[in-house]
């Protein structure tokens, strides 16, 4: 992924690309003492729309709580800061990355009394896995173990072992990864939710080892709005994936992508008819595309 964008906004003043500078000695280099937010934007019908600005900027500020930060910026501050990013970069579709991290001003673990940093980024991209159903692997490597942090937040930290899995995951040769919980149930890719459908039901991964998607959520209310079809939330065993019809991941960047097999640790491989013209995926994926597009204009209004 090649960024750069033409400027770069930080406390409240915008920096252009070759002019941005952070201190080597920065908590949040040493420590990963920062949080941060996907916030994706379309050019739809009528002018270019942040989709669910809100709900990314609570969870920012909720990430932000969890590391004690104090930011100098209200919720509503931020958000007016992402709309000028945009306008700025002149780009009509992308994506906002919102960050706020501690500074200079204290090293060691504890942070508390350095600067605290909020810098927002924008920058041209499309869906980050394209529009072919993808070939999952399992890894060995394990999801976080909520018992270790907090994973309703998003911290960079969080996703030190997405690094480990996916260098391990490249090498052969597989699009993307699942991860267990450290309970041997389905988690999910360390950025995306994963759900499963079965006849006319779908089930997804319980809270509780996984983020909670804002893309999520927007799936699973399409799921009962638009299909009515319910969505179950429960553990989910890998000895199950012999049992499903369908599976694809969720995520801002990713949308919804289909999953054509999933292997696990022992090599076995499970086929899966997600993604045609027919499936249920394939249906959600269009809803979910119609809404951030705002092509169903009257059901915008009801999710955003």
């Amino acid at each position: 992924m090649d960024i750069k964008t033409p400027l770069i906004w930080k406390n409240w003043t915008f920096i252009k690309w070759d002019d941005t500078q952070d201190h080597h000695l920065s908590h949040a280099l040493h420590y990963w003492s920062w949080v941060f937010e996907w916030i994706r934007f379309y050019n739809t019908t009528k002018w270019p729309k942040i989709f669910k600005l809100e709900e990314h900027i609570d969870r920012l500020f909720y990430s932000a709580s969890v590391f004690q930060m104090n930011a100098e910026f209200s919720k509503e501050e931020i958000m007016q800061a992402c709309i000028q990013t945009v306008a700025k970069s002149w780009e009509t579709e992308g994506y906002i990355r919102p960050i706020m991290y501690y500074g200079t001003g204290k090293m060691w673990l504890n942070p508390t009394g350095a600067k605290v940093e909020t810098v927002i980024s924008v920058w041209k991209f499309g869906k980050y896995l394209g529009d072919k159903a993808i070939d999952v692997k399992i890894a060995k490597t394990r999801r976080v173990d909520p018992r270790t942090t907090d994973m309703n937040a998003k911290i960079c930290g969080n996703y030190s072992n997405s690094i480990l899995v996916s260098l391990e995951i490249k090498k052969d040769g597989f699009d993307e990864w699942l991860l267990l919980d450290t309970n041997d149930f389905i988690a999910e890719w360390p950025g995306e939710n994963i759900f499963f459908i079965q006849g006319n039901t779908v089930y997804t991964p319980e809270l509780w080892t996984i983020l909670p998607g804002i893309t999520r959520a927007t799936i699973i209310d399409l799921f009962q709005d638009k299909l009515d079809i319910k969505v179950i939330q429960r553990k989910i065993s890998p000895e199950e994936l012999w049992n499903f019809d369908e599976a694809f991941f969720v995520w801002t960047a990713a949308e919804v992508t289909a999953i054509a097999s999933i292997t696990n640790e022992w090599w076995t491989k499970f086929i899966y008819n997600s993604g045609n013209a027919s499936s249920t995926s394939k249906k959600i994926s269009d809803f979910y595309h119609n809404i951030v597009t705002w092509e169903d204009e009257n059901y915008i209004n009801h999710l955003s």
